[in-house]
C-alpha cells in the first residue's frame, strides 16, 4: 500500500528551493560576513528536512550530516512547543553551553541558519544582534531565487531534452 504524502510533505515540495552556484556564492559571503562581525565558529545553513545547504567556517570534529538532521529535528519539535503554547513558531532557538554554544533561527519558510560559537570568544547577544541583519539579507536572496522559479521559465534548457534518449538507452524502456 503506497503512502500519500500528506499536507505538509506537499507543501515543503511546492516550496523547495533550486540554489546555482552563483546563489551559494552569495549566501556564503553573507556568512562569512556575520562570521566575522559575531566572532562565531561556524555557520551552516540547513534545511527543514535536515540537509546541510551550505557552510562557512570551522567545522573541525562535527559531522555536518547528523548535526543538520539533529537541528531540523530540534527546530521541529520546538515548532510544535510554540503551537502549544499558541505561537505559530519560535524564530530562534540557542543551546548554551560551557564552552561551545548554538544558535538556530529560521530562514524563510524552509532553512536554518545554524551558527556554533565558542562562549568565551563571543556572546549570545551578539550572534543575536546579527543574526537580525543576516536573515534579512538571506531573505532577500531567497526571494530572488523564489521569483526565479515562480517566473515560469524552464529551469533546463532544450539541450536537456536531448537527455530522454541517453536515459532511456542507459535504463532501457521499464
Amino acid at each position: 500500500m503506497a503512502m500519500k504524502p500528506s499536507d505538509t510533505d506537499q507543501k515543503l515540495r511546492k516550496q523547495r528551493l533550486i540554489f546555482y552556484e552563483d546563489d551559494i556564492g552569495r549566501i556564503n559571503k553573507a556568512l562569512e560576513n556575520y562570521q566575522n562581525l559575531s566572532k562565531s565558529r561556524c555557520n551552516m545553513l540547513i534545511d527543514v528536512e535536515g540537509h546541510p545547504v551550505t557552510q562557512v567556517g570551522s567545522t573541525e570534529g562535527i559531522n555536518l550530516e547528523t548535526i543538520a538532521a539533529l537541528v531540523a529535528a530540534s527546530f521541529a519539535a520546538t515548532k510544535e512547543v510554540a503551537k502549544i503554547l499558541g505561537e505559530t513558531e519560535f524564530s530562534s532557538l540557542t543551546h548554551q553551553g560551557k564552552n561551545e554554544s548554538i544558535q538556530l533561527s529560521i530562514v524563510g519558510d524552509r532553512t536554518i541558519l545554524t551558527t556554533i560559537f565558542d562562549s568565551q570568544d563571543t556572546t549570545v547577544g551578539m550572534v543575536m544582534f546579527y543574526t537580525k541583519e543576516l536573515v534579512e539579507k538571506l531573505n532577500a536572496i531567497f526571494n530572488e531565487i523564489k521569483s526565479r522559479k515562480d517566473s515560469g521559465k524552464p529551469i533546463f534548457n532544450d539541450d536537456f531534452k536531448d537527455m530522454s534518449g541517453v536515459l532511456d538507452d542507459m535504463f532501457g524502456d521499464v
